[in-house]
């Protein structure tokens, strides 16, 4: 085995990763020490007992659910009260999830595993798979988005297949209410243009066609801020009463399997610096969420995004 082997593996492990632990950076700690135990202990791996995949997935299971231990479940977006006025003080750190560049997650151009990878890293999707347990959680992605057999996934767990069964039972049955109670699709190909019609509405700051593309039941949140405000109403309303965005220009950018945008923000001389990004989720033909990841203007780059427009 070399290293260019395992190499070869890294986008299937940060998407594996990802799905379990939630943010960039734990992901991008666990495919390194990933990698670096399996170069280390590459003179154990006997290919008559598994395929090279199935034997790093399971370090990587390893090194995520060691990380996992003590790990508090990561909100999407603030899921305590509804509040009009924001409150600059209620900052819980190391509570959210990240979104990630499909670059970094997606490996294929087969147009049917193309889609399943595209739905199993959206953002929707990762915040359901944060209801479960870490080792139930491992053996969802496992079998029902990685599709290895109960026998490869038990194996990986330590667990017997019966087991790993009854866990992953068990796993589909939270996650089912889950996504029923919490989730929102993301945008698909076809909601292009409702995007468009969002972004031109914020750059002009124009109230009422910012009124005419989002839910009655829309909500917005800015982690890492315990805040969210629920329906139109009220978000056209802080829409409105402020400037702080005004100048504001936004770039659409592929992220988590589906379309977010790059906020740009004018420094001292005008030019539109890296801001924030944002994901932009949709229902029925209008946006029905927007995240505002406030403090990854510095994340642009590793997204495809420039410098400056």
């Amino acid at each position: 085995m070399d290293s260019e082997a395992l190499e070869a593996l890294r986008i299937p492990l940060t998407g594996y990763c990802y799905r379990l632990l939630g943010t960039a950076a734990d992901t991008d700690d666990a495919v390194q020490e990933t990698l670096i135990r399996a170069f280390t202990r590459a003179a154990t791996y006997d290919p008559s007992r598994a395929r090279l995949s199935t034997w790093v997935h399971a370090i990587a299971t390893n090194v995520c659910l060691d990380m996992l231990r003590s790990a508090r479940r990561r909100m999407l977006i603030w899921e305590g009260p509804s509040a009009r006025d924001f409150d600059p003080d209620a900052v819980l750190p190391d509570r959210w999830l990240d979104p990630m560049p499909d670059s970094r997650l997606i490996d294929t151009e087969d147009p049917a595993e193309l889609a399943v990878q595209r739905e199993s890293v959206r953002l929707a999707f990762i915040a359901a798979l944060q209801h479960l347990p870490p080792r139930q959680r491992a053996v969802l992605v496992l079998r029902d988005v990685l599709a290895f057999t109960a026998a490869e996934t038990a194996d990986m767990l330590g667990v017997s297949t019966a087991a790993a069964n009854s866990a992953l039972q068990r796993a589909r049955g939270t996650l089912a209410t889950a996504r029923t109670s919490a989730s929102r699709p993301n945008l698909d190909p076809a909601d292009a243009d409702l995007l468009g019609r969002y972004i031109a509405a914020f750059e002009n700051h124009d109230v009422a066609a910012l009124t005419a593309v989002l839910r009655a039941d829309a909500e917005s949140g800015m982690p890492p801020f315990a805040w969210r405000i629920s329906g139109r109403d009220d978000v056209v309303r802080i829409f409105a009463s402020s400037d702080a965005c005004a100048g504001d220009r936004m770039v659409p950018v592929r992220m988590n399997g589906s379309t977010g945008v790059g906020q740009y923000r004018p420094d001292a001389e005008g030019v539109p610096r890296p801001f924030a990004l944002v994901s932009v989720h949709a229902r029925e033909g209008r946006v029905a969420q927007l995240v505002t990841f406030l403090g990854s203007g510095a994340r642009f780059a590793e997204f495809g995004l420039p410098e400056r427009i």
